[in-house]
């Protein structure tokens, strides 16, 4: 069974090939956390540079553009309580949302030397992570939250 996941399109043109690798990713995020893919459902909201720019303000009071927000909507204790209490029940509990900037995306996998897939991909499971209740503030937390974005995608063969 596929996740559920709303894919929103911002001020940027709808595109077959995106909705697929959004569907795609989401879907082996799920897999590998072992999470029901039916019991929650996320939100991806593809956009510009300026509607990024403006959430990223009014949430995190940061005035500039970013490539990727992400408003989870449980702590990670809490989330992980909900999937192990409900594994087989079709809960439709809102995991969160993942705001992706698409121009900022091909911007970096211009910068970093890779293919634009590989850096949505990356983008996508990142805000995943950040919607499991993994972070990067410290070094621990980077390296935990690297290591699991890197085995998504190294299962979905989408490498550097």
């Amino acid at each position: 069974m596929k996740p559920v996941t709303e894919i929103v399109w911002k001020d940027i043109k709808q595109n077959d090939e995106l909705e697929s690798i959004v569907e795609k990713v989401i879907q082996k995020c799920f897999e590998v956390e072992n999470i029901n893919p039916t019991s929650l459902y996320i939100c991806v909201t593809l956009t510009n540079p300026k509607n990024i720019r403006e959430l990223n303000k009014e949430y995190r009071n940061i005035d500039k553009e970013t490539d990727v927000l992400s408003f989870p909507m449980f702590e990670r204790e809490e989330l992980d309580k909900l999937v192990r209490e409900n594994e087989t029940q079709l809960l439709q509990d809102v995991m969160g949302d993942i705001i992706i900037s698409i121009e900022r995306v091909e911007e970096q996998a211009k910068e970093y030397g890779h293919g634009f897939e590989r850096e949505f991909a990356y983008m996508l499971v990142h805000g995943f992570y950040h919607l499991r209740g993994y972070d990067h503030i410290t070094d621990e937390q980077r390296k935990e939250m690297r290591e699991r974005e890197e085995n998504v995608l190294s299962q979905l063969n989408i490498t550097r």
